[in-house]
């Protein structure tokens, strides 16, 4: 998710050639204000550039990041609460096999399918709304390529996932028995599965609308889904676990995903309004929106679905052979990832953000514009989930503790559990460039193939190595082959961007996240080593907290790091001029 701008430009540095910061310099100014009073930033006009994009995507970059935190700690609530009632047991297995569903639809209908196809599409339509200012015809009633683009596209998009929740619905016994062919008794899941199936469709609305808005410059409502969604099953879990057991979470998933749209539906119709009569002269202009909508057009969508299927199914081939472990190998694997991927997910939020302004640009054909954005993308969002895969790495155990070990979830769920969440860190740097390298990549909105190959080529890694390492190392041998699989994918999408669609200096990239690398080492080993002085867990990863970044910054500062030498820089320039 990104936008287009020279304001954008002005508040990085120049690139160095060795390695991109991404960074604003210590002398340059983030540029004058710009945002409506709604929150989003100005229109362009005939398709110039908006005044103050820079400040407005720093401001919304910031907002957003307070959105994600919040939703990352109720999903730390949310999973505090079924480890306290369930642990890891069969009761949390069956709800996690049914959460294969919403997972895989929200990576399909939210966090990457629908973002990739609408926002470029949306953004093109902007465009041309712009460029039609000149003429008047965007002043007609029914002539707005924005609306022509919704009328065309959302209500068949409700018609398709009500009957793919229909069948999932109907369809539970099997896909329980595909999904985890050794549960012991699989009617726990089944039951679980065909709650969560209404988020077929409450995912692809909640999807479509922050597609919509993003490319709006909207951003507040898309941030705060997850807020409204891990608030329904956290307060369903509470109310109904003593009644119906785990299947209040299951209900709170399907509670949660209508909240999820509420949250959104006033902003999309303000933006948005679906009721204004269309003239029949202009069906022509109806038609051609049909016909160029990406949603329907299989070119582009086959790619799209095929690339965000293989990625989610990393977690189906992690399911399938856990569940041949036994009892509570599933929930040790998904309390180590939800927990290890949080950097992660701090670190995609730069990447959602700049979105359209990278379509935007590649709407425009400004290729320059998107390679600088990219590249500073990349360098930041990788320094971000180093520093959190050092902490990760340093104090897992601690981690665990502090957060779950609590009622049915005893010291050994807590050891197994950090045990494969250190594990998975090997993988999160990969996982974040996956996410990162494949927006770029589907931002024209035309169809390619590239991500869908890496992504399959990286499943068949995990596939051949989580075969291979399950059955003499367990739930350990299932994470070391997601993060060789994932960090397989990642390779491929940063070999393979620079000569297909955005011409970024893929040496330079790689050094600057080798000496960030370099950093979350050296800061992972000292925590490690530092972690057990400290009995108690609480202060110890409280001091983690503070040794693992001083550490990770002073090795980049060694390393000549230049994300972390403008990071620093920055403030050390904002505290001056504090004071």
């Amino acid at each position: 998710m990104r936008d287009t701008g020279t304001g954008t430009e002005a508040a990085a540095p120049a690139h160095d050639e060795a390695a991109p910061p991404l960074l604003p310099g210590p002398g340059q100014p983030p540029g004058p204000g710009g945002t409506t009073a709604s929150g989003t930033a100005p229109e362009p006009a005939g398709g110039g550039e908006a005044p103050g994009l820079g400040s407005f995507l720093a401001r919304a970059a910031a907002a957003t990041a307070v959105l994600t935190v919040l939703g990352a700690a109720l999903g730390l609530v949310r999973d505090q609460a079924i480890a306290r009632y369930f642990g890891a047991s069969d009761a949390s297995d069956a709800f996690l096999i049914a959460w294969t569903v919403p997972e895989m639809a929200a990576t399909l209908l939210i966090e990457d399918g629908m973002a990739l196809l609408l926002v470029p599409a949306f953004s093109l339509a902007l465009t041309r709304r712009a460029a039609a200012e000149g003429t008047g015809a965007a002043g007609e009633p029914g002539a707005d390529p924005v609306r022509e683009l919704v009328a065309a596209t959302l209500p068949r998009l409700c018609l398709l996932l009500t009957a793919g929740a229909a069948l999932l619905m109907a369809g539970a016994p099997w896909v329980v028995s595909v999904l985890a062919p050794g549960l012991a008794d699989p009617g726990l899941a089944v039951d679980c599965t065909r709650l969560t199936a209404v988020t077929v469709l409450t995912f692809g609305i909640t999807g479509y609308f922050s597609a919509a808005l993003r490319a709006h410059r909207s951003f507040l409502p898309p941030a705060g889904v997850y807020v409204a969604y891990n608030i329904g099953i956290i307060g369903m879990t509470l109310a109904l676990h003593s009644v119906w057991g785990v299947r209040a979470a299951a209900a709170g998933v399907a509670v949660g995903s209508l909240l999820m749209i509420l949250t959104q539906l006033p902003t999309f119709l303000r933006f948005l309004p679906l009721a204004r009569p269309r003239p029949p002269r202009l069906g022509r202009l109806k038609r051609r929106a049909v016909r160029t909508a990406p949603l329907l057009g299989m070119t582009v969508l086959a790619p799209v679905v095929l690339f965000v299927v293989s990625r989610q199914s990393q977690v189906l081939v992690e399911r399938f052979l856990a569940s041949t472990l036994p009892a509570g190998a599933i929930s040790h694997l998904n309390y180590a990832q939800k927990v290890a991927q949080m950097p992660m997910v701090l670190s995609l939020m730069i990447c959602t953000v700049t979105f359209p302004v990278v379509a935007r640009a590649m709407a425009d054909g400004n290729r320059e514009k998107a390679r600088q954005r990219v590249e500073r993308d990349l360098a930041l969002a990788g320094m971000v989930v180093l520093l959190g895969t050092a902490v990760v790495l340093g104090y897992a155990p601690q981690i665990i503790e502090v957060l779950f070990q609590r009622g049915a979830f005893d010291t050994a769920d807590t050891e197994a559990t950090a045990q494969v969440m250190r594990v998975y860190a090997a993988g999160l740097l990969g996982h974040c460039l996956v996410g990162a390298l494949s927006r770029p990549f589907f931002s024209s909105g035309r169809p390619t193939w590239f991500p869908a190959f890496a992504m399959g080529t990286g499943l068949l890694v995990t596939m051949g190595a989580g075969y291979a390492l399950t059955y003499r190392f367990g739930v350990d041998g299932i994470a070391t082959a997601n993060a060789l699989g994932i960090s397989t994918t990642a390779l491929l999408l940063l070999m393979g961007l620079g000569t297909r669609v955005v011409p970024i200096r893929a040496r330079a990239v790689t050094l600057a996240l080798g000496r960030l690398t370099g950093a979350a080492l050296v800061a992972g080993a000292v925590g490690w080593a530092a972690a057990p002085l400290l009995p108690d867990a609480v202060l110890s990863l409280a001091a983690g907290c503070l040794l693992v970044p001083a550490v990770f910054f002073l090795t980049g500062l060694a390393l000549r790091s230049p994300e972390v030498v403008s990071l620093l820089a920055l403030i050390r320039r904002r505290f001056t001029d504090g004071r």
